[in-house]
């Protein structure tokens, strides 16, 4: 299956929660899309002991994973992309919502 996954929410559990979905899917053998959307660019400030975002997103990468972050909210934050936040556009996240079988967001 091919699941694209959303994250426009700030708040660190429901985050981690999309990540390890994400991870879980990868190990299921699906193909995995991520999109930061809205204030989902800044999730990597949200990385905590009781929270370990990054770390689920790094691994989520290695396995394989492609996350995608729009590039007018990374802008209109004035933050740079990263390796674990890349820019990318509104037609990447259109042709995720197209290409995916399923779509979900958190």
């Amino acid at each position: 299956m091919k699941l694209g996954i959303i994250i426009y929410s700030l708040d660190a559990e429901l985050v981690f929660n999309a990540f390890r979905l994400a991870n879980f899917s990868l190990k299921e053998k699906d193909e995995v899309r991520l999109f930061l959307l809205a204030s989902g660019v800044e999730y990597e400030s949200l990385h905590s002991k009781k929270f370990p975002i990054n770390d689920l997103a790094q691994s989520f990468v290695n396995n394989g994973g492609q996350i995608l972050a729009c590039g007018t909210c990374l802008n209109l934050r004035q933050q740079d992309s990263s390796e674990l936040c890349p820019l990318s556009t509104m037609k990447d996240l259109y042709e995720l919502i197209r290409n995916c079988d399923k779509t979900v967001t958190f």
